[in-house]
């Protein structure tokens, strides 16, 4: 048995966070999905995390030699290639490297030192038609001990198909939170609504302030949105050149507040997973269900987003299927 050896490390502005604890909790009970989407907004932050999954699951004590992930005989890998950056399907007789067609027969390859193979697609968005309808039938029946991780930026412009056959995580590519007046309050009521929805319900007047408590939260959303706009406007305003045109400085201050209205939607999704963690530890299914529900609509929510939608329509959104999802019956 080969020595033992410090795992590979978390990226450092993700170490302690509840997205790490989820899978470090699911790969010390040998209970990790077969197939994990992680997305975020840095490509090298995923790539640092899907390394960290693969050498935990890789050099286990069981595992006849150790070896770093990118050396490891049973770790395979997809990328892009060619000019188009994309992942093609491949010659259906002798397909060429790099393609779907030869990298598929390889998950159901017998391992060569670990207990599984570990199969990393990067930029899982460039699958073209052809390669993603052909990894989708991997999906459906996935080969036995193996686990697939799917990394992308841009987790909408994967299939609806293989979006909703994974375990998404979103990994933010900065962990300083956003400092702005009235934020933490925000977290902290938005937690206890959460909590509040799965309390048993009394009466038809709980309903009615469930649904008063998002309508009050959208409000204050927009309220500290605007707060935290003003004072990086006020910051970065005065770095600006006297000759600067005005439609430059629209076009500044219009990415400073979608900019920040994203890292906002990120610290909702790291407070839902805080929330969850717990019940997720203890073993609940119907969090379990809750939780990968709402978190696909709130991602859904920052799609909506990114095509200019108002953040108050697509928080307003998120909090009803929230509350459609984690409300006890």
């Amino acid at each position: 048995m080969p020595p033992a050896v410090a795992p590979a490390p978390w990226p450092t502005s993700l170490v302690g966070t509840p997205g790490v604890a989820v899978i470090e909790q699911a790969i010390a009970r040998q209970r990790l999905s077969h197939s994990l989407l992680l997305h975020g907004d840095d490509l090298g932050t995923l790539v640092g995390v899907a390394h960290a999954i693969a050498d935990r699951l890789l050099n286990t004590p069981q595992s006849s030699a150790h070896f770093p992930v990118k050396d490891h005989p049973d770790y395979l890998a997809l990328r892009p290639k060619g000019k188009m950056r994309l992942i093609p399907i491949g010659k259906a007789e002798n397909p060429e490297p790099g393609t779907m067609r030869e990298f598929l027969p390889k998950l159901y390859v017998t391992t060569a030192v670990a207990l599984q193979k570990v199969a990393i697609i990067y930029e899982a968005d460039r699958m073209n038609v052809e390669s993603a309808n052909a990894f989708l039938k991997t999906l459906e029946e996935p080969p036995a001990h193996t686990t697939l991780l799917l990394l992308t930026t841009r987790p909408y412009a994967l299939l609806p198909t293989i979006r909703s056959r994974v375990l998404h995580f979103r990994f933010p590519s900065s962990g300083i939170a956003v400092n702005a007046d009235g934020w933490p309050a925000w977290l902290d009521d938005y937690r206890a609504w959460l909590a509040r929805l799965t309390e048993p319900v009394a009466d038809k007047r709980v309903v009615a302030d469930h649904i008063f408590a998002i309508y009050g939260l959208v409000a204050r959303f927009g309220a500290v949105l605007d707060y935290a706009t003003a004072e990086v406007w006020k910051q970065q305003k005065e770095k600006l050149p006297a000759d600067i045109k005005d439609d430059e400085v629209e076009a500044i201050e219009t990415g400073i507040a979608n900019g920040l209205r994203l890292r906002l939607f990120a610290e909702i999704e790291t407070a839902t997973r805080a929330f969850a963690l717990p019940r997720l530890v203890a073993g609940s299914e119907s969090t379990r269900r809750a939780f990968t529900a709402s978190i696909d609509e709130l991602e859904h929510a920052v799609g909506l987003l990114r095509l200019n939608l108002n953040e108050s329509a697509a928080l307003e959104s998120y909090l009803l299927a929230a509350l459609r999802l984690w409300a006890r019956r």
